[in-house]
């Protein structure tokens, strides 16, 4: 037998704005300030679980190099990373994970798990899973519901029904919930039986494709296609655009798990939170005297029950009560805590104006380091740069501007026309307008460098790459 974690990580988690952003959503955050990122979380653990293969993760294109750099060390070995052109929620993701296991082993049993959650208690997680996993042997197709502790209106629910069998600890879904009102969630409680759907699944490949096959067959032909005409890229499978666009994009509870009798769900009291606001991020973390959950340089005066997060800079506050205050390099967010989820109206308002807050956060990275925006007015612009050990950004040229770069930390490889030379720190260079160029780091540290450009456009998209490892 053979277990392959299968990481679904294509949100972009607008809930937690401005810290979760479209280019770097929560999953590869650490939002819990625990050292590692939600994704590296989910992987991490899974270790003692029986027959583990490396994993398969389906993320978002616009991610691979985020996916790819948090999961290089994992303890599973190497990833596959599939890459979604378009997303088509969670039944069609899974299928084409289904479809690469049965590739490498045509009794690949799958362990499902979204990349944004905490678990508090991973011991009872793995022991879970692996009951899990002896269910899935005999055919079934498992979920995990939640044990609630309080009438939760947030989240939809999974009615539990009889046992399957003595030696397993599953029972047959009897029904899957909408998100209820307070009341009916308040009964649910009270008579038992009722658990919090986890959207965690163990499922024998070869099952749940037959369970497509009967219940959605549009959805796994078009996963098939997808997968014929995928193609490998560096470290990455390019899901077919075509093929997967055509694709029905539907969950597999609506697809599958609603509509089979094989449906079972195992409960689940491990410390589970899904992240889905700063509410429940707050749930989840340890409050002091008052009732104040804090990181970052944050100074509390007369103040209580609040979540109050300072990234780049101090944040206090007088007098403040049940309220969300998360600041960041560009962007703050003020909230009463029973308002939270309005944030993505936020920002909607702000993808339609097209404002850059949506998306990227002042400090963007890229697969060889990243880049900050540090003064931007009319024509110039000041960077600072990091450059990764090894690393190289395209050969390119610009159009519109100019470029003077200033080594403040590491030795630059640079490639300027014909030249080739080294810079050293305290050194610099000039990219006149339109001149082929390139920057490496060949040292063993960091490169740092300021960059100032100088044109009449300064936009991103003023690139020519001639040549690129990253393959863009």
């Amino acid at each position: 037998m053979n277990v392959y974690p299968v990481i679904l990580s294509g949100g972009i988690g607008s809930r937690l704005w401005p810290l979760s952003r479209e280019c770097w959503p929560k999953q590869f955050l650490d939002v819990a300030a625990s050292g590692r990122t939600l994704v590296q979380q989910t992987l991490d653990r899974l270790e003692g679980v029986a027959d583990l293969q490396p994993p398969l993760v389906v993320c978002n294109e616009a991610h691979r190099f985020l996916v790819a750099e948090q999961l290089r060390e994992s303890p599973l070995g190497t990833a596959r990373i599939l890459l979604e052109p378009v997303g088509r929620n969670t039944a069609p993701a899974i299928a084409v994970a289904a479809l690469q296991a049965l590739q490498e082993a045509p009794d690949a049993v799958l362990a499902v798990f979204p990349a944004d959650h905490l678990i508090a208690q991973p011991d009872a997680l793995r022991e879970a899973v692996e009951a899990g996993i002896r269910a899935a042997e005999d055919g079934w197709l498992v979920t995990f519901g939640i044990v609630p502790d309080r009438p939760e209106t947030g989240y939809g629910y999974i009615e539990n029904g009889d046992p399957v069998a003595d030696h397993l600890q599953a029972f047959q879904v009897r029904q899957f919930v909408e998100k209820p009102d307070q009341a009916t969630a308040q009964k649910y409680l009270d008579q038992g039986g009722f658990f919090w759907n986890s959207g965690m699944f163990v499922l024998r490949a070869s099952r749940y494709l037959e369970a497509l096959q009967a219940h959605a067959p549009s959805i796994l032909r078009a996963c098939e296609a997808a997968m014929v005409q995928a193609e490998r890229d560096l470290d990455f499978i390019r899901l077919g655009g075509e093929g997967f666009a055509n694709c029905p994009s539907e969950s597999i509870d609506v697809a599958v798990m609603e509509k089979t009798d094989a449906a079972v769900s195992i409960p689940l009291d491990a410390g589970w939170n899904d992240l889905g606001s700063w509410a429940t991020l707050m749930d989840a973390a340890e409050p002091d005297a008052n009732g104040n959950v804090t990181f970052g340089d944050v100074l509390v005066e007369d103040s209580s029950n609040n979540y109050l997060r300072a990234e780049s800079r101090l944040v206090a506050t007088v007098g403040l009560k049940d309220h969300v205050v998360v600041e960041t390099a560009d962007s703050v967010l003020v909230a009463p805590r029973d308002r939270v989820q309005d944030v993505k109206q936020i920002v909607g308002r702000l993808q339609q104006a097209g404002r850059s807050e949506a998306s990227e956060h002042r400090q963007v990275h890229r697969p060889w380091g990243s880049y900050e925006s540090l003064i931007v007015a009319g024509r110039f612009q000041v960077k600072r740069i990091i450059v990764n050990p090894g690393c190289r950004l395209s050969l390119q040229q610009h159009h519109h501007r100019a470029e003077h770069w200033v080594v403040v930390r590491g030795t630059a490889k640079v490639v300027r026309a014909e030249e080739s030379f080294l810079l050293s720190e305290d050194q610099s260079t000039y990219i006149p307008l339109g001149t082929v160029h390139r920057l490496e780091n060949p040292g063993m540290i960091p490169l740092e460098l300021v960059e100032v450009q100088s044109g009449s456009y300064l936009g991103e998209d003023d690139i020519t790459r001639l040549e690129d490892v990253y393959g863009r």
